[in-house]
């Protein structure tokens, strides 16, 4: 069995396509019960953030796999959208299977694949990712263990390194973006459009900069009052963005909606009403909660998720240095979960195996009591007892050989001879995947 990788992230992918990819949360169990459909998908995993959509899965053959997984980006892909997001999607996205599919991982929840290094909220993405796909139905017992597995790396590396003493959020890189583009964030009013994590996060920042006052607007007005009193802020009606727009100066947006909340001509209307005076306004949303064409209008500064990355951060030079202990952790735990692997693919062998050894020992057992008559209980015992002891003294080497020899590239060929020399009959032997990354994989 192999593991296989389709993603694209901010590094690959602007943000004008990365939005027409994303999954909305309310249609992400429906998106994993159509991948697992696909052909050769038996267990699939998909993490949608707003600089990332990988899909992770389990596959017989990889070049199916990979097929597959394309099919069903590309049903997504041809779905109606901006007519600015017409190029082919195929150069954005990047490949792996087998030892690097599993190392991106367990990097990508250590945060280290991350817009800034170290990013906070992605470990809990990581999670949530596995958790809807748990609930889906759509995993297996591989993917269990490599997310189980990615999770436990997250966690060793933020307690055990410095690289969470600097964590940072994408709300908190947009108050440092604002920040430097105003000089300071003291003495300007900020409107929090979205009242989610991330609007908490962002509103967090801003207080602790010295907002002269914060207002939030939420579809829920309650979550919008109820965030806005944690902060000492005032909570807005959503219906009423114009008129907020028109008391702020900085507007912050990370919405979950899958389309545009903030409109070209609404902006307009409320930059007449503040007469002229500048307004920036940060998307941090994904799809983006700002028409783009707001950034035409007069007197706005519009920056979205990717204006991010040109952020300075004082903090990076200390998270490299703990990002290189954090790949050692990595490495001990990629090295640990590709022992489990290679000895899962050996399982099979080593059952058929006992399962032969256990036939003809109660085999020959039956025959031994219809020669011998009757027995005492003791006198069975004895004999069942030595039966036992011959066949577990006869299994323990090769079984333990057998599982020494998983490390190794020709693991499977020691499981071939195993087969063979015992006349073993396996319904389906799997196939080992420590093969080199992205190469086609040679039947043994």
């Amino acid at each position: 069995m192999f593991i296989v990788l389709v993603g694209l992230n901010h590094r690959t992918t602007p943000v004008e396509i990365r939005e027409r990819l994303s999954i909305p949360e309310s249609f992400h169990e429906e998106a994993l019960k159509n991948l697992k459909r696909f052909p050769g998908i038996e267990g699939c995993i998909i993490l949608s953030t707003c600089n990332r959509l990988e899909i992770y899965a389990t596959v017989r053959d990889i070049q199916t796999g990979f097929k597959s997984i394309k099919s069903f980006l590309n049903q997504a892909w041809t779905r109606p959208g901006p007519p600015t997001a017409t190029e082919p999607m195929e150069p954005h996205l990047y490949t792996y299977s087998c030892q690097e599919a599993i190392g991106h991982l367990f990097r990508v929840a250590a945060g280290l694949d991350s817009m800034v290094i170290g990013e906070s909220q992605i470990l809990g993405q990581v999670r949530e990712a596995y958790e809807m796909a748990l609930q889906a139905k759509v995993t297996n017992g591989v993917m269990n263990t490599l997310f189980q597995q990615a999770i436990v790396v997250g966690k060793r590396v933020r307690t055990e390194t410095g690289i969470g003493n600097h964590a940072v959020s994408i709300g908190y890189t947009a108050v440092e973006l604002a920040k430097q583009l105003l000089t300071d964030i003291e003495g300007h009013s900020v409107l929090i459009v979205g009242a989610g994590e991330i609007g908490e996060l962002t509103v967090r920042h801003l207080v602790a900069c010295g907002a002269s006052s914060v207002m939030v607007s939420n579809r829920s007005y309650d979550r919008a009052m109820q965030l806005a009193e944690e902060f000492g802020g005032t909570a807005r009606r959503f219906d009423d963005l114009q008129h907020s727009l028109a008391e702020a100066d900085i507007v912050i947006c990370c919405t979950a909606a899958c389309h545009y909340v903030l409109h070209h001509r609404q902006v307009e209307l409320a930059m007449e009403e503040r007469k002229q005076r500048p307004l920036m306004i940060i998307d941090i949303a994904v799809p983006r909660d700002v028409d783009p064409m707001v950034g035409s209008v007069s007197g706005v500064y519009l920056y979205d998720i990717d204006d991010l990355e040109s952020v300075v951060d004082s903090n990076l030079n200390e998270r490299k240095a703990e990002a290189v202990k954090a790949e050692a952790i990595i490495n001990q735990e990629f090295e640990k979960f590709g022992d489990w692997l290679e000895t899962l693919s050996l399982i099979p062998t080593i059952v058929a195996l006992k399962d032969k050894a256990e036939r003809i020992k109660q085999a020959e057992l039956t025959r031994a009591r219809n020669r011998l008559g009757s027995l005492s209980s003791r006198e069975e015992m004895i004999i069942s007892s030595m039966a036992n002891s011959i066949v577990n003294r006869l299994m323990y080497d090769p079984v333990q050989e057998l599982k020494a020899r998983a490390k190794s590239y020709q693991g499977h060929l020691y499981a071939k001879v195993l087969q063979s020399l015992f006349r073993l009959e396996l319904e389906e032997a799997e196939e080992s995947c420590h093969s080199r990354p992205n190469e086609e994989v040679m039947e043994p």
